[in-house]
């Protein structure tokens, strides 16, 4: 299985940093896994239009990278919940049909609706509020606690 990590901007806190490292050597034992860091659009006065074009921008650069034939998950802040079992059977469900997993987490401003139509799968990783940023490393972590669910490997709770 290949897994792609997409996110719009470039991480500046070490600790994230880090932590996306430890977690993507993790992964490599049950896949190929990468992060890719797109680029992030600036909007210097944020009006709904211009918000909604960048996003459009985006996910035009997000879904160049992605093949019809690939699977997208999307992290969404409007999905449902989803608890880490039921995470690691959608996870081996959809990698089944398919090699490639891309896993997209938007930029600060959200998502656009172009991606949510492309998406095969999105979820919410809570009700509460995080960066982006934060929001991937705890992406990894939860795809890294699927890959031992579904090896039948144990993972401290």
């Amino acid at each position: 299985m290949n897994l792609t990590f997409l996110i719009p901007g470039k991480v500046r806190e070490s600790f994230l940093s880090l932590g996306y490292q430890e977690y993507l050597k993790r992964i490599q034992g049950y896949g190929k896994a990468r992060l890719v860091f797109l680029p992030e659009e600036r909007i210097s006065s944020p009006t709904k239009s211009l918000i909604e074009k960048a996003l459009d921008k985006e996910a035009e650069r997000a879904l160049s990278l992605i093949k019809e034939k690939d699977i997208l998950v999307l992290l969404d802040v409007h999905a449902d919940t989803i608890d880490s079992a039921a995470f690691a059977k959608k996870l081996g469900d959809l990698s089944s049909k398919r090699a490639n997993v891309f896993f997209y987490v938007g930029s600060s401003y959200g998502l656009s609706d172009k991606m949510r139509k492309r998406a095969d799968f999105s979820f919410s990783l809570s009700p509460m509020t995080f960066t982006h940023y934060l929001a991937m490393l705890l992406l990894l972590e939860q795809v890294y606690r699927a890959m031992k669910i579904l090896a039948g490997e144990t993972y401290d709770k």
